[in-house]
């Protein structure tokens, strides 16, 4: 009997313990996340152009005019910050399949380019690891962390890990598509009559993606020739693509609220996240 009492009462006390970690772990890093956001607005620049023109796309290639003659209606507000939420599963190995469920919430501003990705990876019942993945004037970072407590290494700064992380914001831009506008500084390149390259530039941070357009016109996969991964401790250069799909109407534009990201490696495709948007929330230009 005392060995029962024993093991309850340890039992109640590891109990204490982890509630206790768990909500000091969920404060501190929401405070944390919350510097990072404010970080990012405050290196917001003024856009002069406040609405979507038309004309503008007049002498686009013209894979990329369908698109946008799809996915916008002339006198769009142009789109200056975006919250939203996701919701799906994460890989969180190339070699043995390990998909564990995640949700999470995103913060993007549009000018200057970048975004906070906070999210909750569930490795275990009951332990998640806290993710923050970024990119704030210049600079990348990615910080996982059990219970947002505990970290599980970090990467941060500019060169490739700058690059990685303006990749991901350009590639999700069809989730913000007036970002992909040549007044908000793209270059269309044509390639064939379902595909273009398009290029951002940041700071030092510049970079082309290819977008592939689908039989509906809409944007079906963005391909990276080779974007860093970490295998292990070791940064990889791989070939990306970021594929979309279930378009729907949002503030009278036509976004993808599915999505699943994929490494192309020399033993064939590795998915590593497969997600739903289930929230978007815009600021625009006009209101901002």
């Amino acid at each position: 009997m005392n060995i029962l009492k024993w093991f309850a009462v340890s039992l109640a006390v590891l109990m204490l313990v982890y509630a206790g970690l768990t909500a000091f772990g969920a404060w501190r890093w929401k405070a944390a996340t919350r510097a990072l956001e404010a970080a990012l607005d405050a290196a917001r620049l003024d856009g002069r152009i406040t609405r979507y023109d038309a004309a503008e796309i007049a002498g686009l290639p013209a894979p990329v005019r369908r698109y946008f003659e799809r996915a916008l209606s002339h006198g769009q507000p142009i789109i200056r910050s975006v919250d939203l939420s996701q919701s799906g599963t994460f890989n969180l190995s190339l070699v043995t399949p390990q998909w564990k469920p995640f949700t999470a919430r995103q913060h993007v501003t549009t000018a200057r380019p970048g975004f906070v990705w906070d999210a909750a990876i569930l490795m275990f019942p009951a332990l998640p690891v806290r993710v923050v993945d970024a990119y704030i004037a210049g600079i990348g970072m990615l910080r996982p962390a059990i219970l947002g407590l505990f970290a599980l290494g970090a990467v941060q700064g500019k060169g490739e890990i700058a690059r990685g992380e303006l990749m991901r914001y350009f590639a999700e831009a069809v989730w913000y598509p007036t970002a992909l506008l040549p007044s908000q500084g793209v270059v269309w390149q044509a390639v064939d009559d379902s595909s273009a390259h398009a290029t951002i530039s940041d700071g030092e941070v510049s970079l082309t993606l290819l977008f592939r357009f689908g039989a509906d016109g809409l944007v079906a996969e963005v391909h990276a020739d080779a974007r860093g991964g970490m295998v292990g401790n070791t940064v990889v250069m791989m070939p990306w693509d970021c594929r979309m799909s279930q378009y729907r109407r949002q503030d009278g534009m036509l976004v993808p609220v599915m999505g699943e990201v994929i490494w192309q490696t020399p033993q064939g495709e590795k998915p590593y996240y497969r997600g739903r948007i289930t929230r978007l929330a815009y600021g625009f230009a006009e209101e901002v």
